[in-house]
């Protein structure tokens, strides 16, 4: 898959620690998460399942929605994790390929 700027959201477990962040390789990054390579807040927090991504063109726009999403608060992050996932099942798989 192409490298594009993409939002992503990481989680502990359904309906645990969510985790937001942004990333130009979001295969790479996921990895690292779910790798514990990550230092930081998702390897304190066990983040090792990503249930949410969203691609963009490019980084500006990315990074206006990944502030846009962390300014909310948690039931707005749920309601973006279950209206495209709401198995809250591990989405690594979709994008390692």
């Amino acid at each position: 898959m192409t490298k594009l700027p993409a939002v992503y959201m990481m989680a502990s477990m359904r309906n645990g620690t969510i985790y937001v962040g942004i990333t130009s390789d979001l295969a790479k990054r996921a990895w690292q998460h779910r790798e514990g390579l990550a230092e930081g807040f998702t390897k304190q927090y066990d983040c090792k399942l990503l249930v949410w991504f969203e691609r963009h063109d490019t980084m500006e726009s990315a990074i206006m929605r990944e502030k846009q999403i962390k300014a909310g608060n948690r039931k707005a992050k749920l309601s973006l994790i279950e209206s495209e996932n709401p198995t809250w099942r591990d989405l690594f798989e979709d994008i390692a390929h």
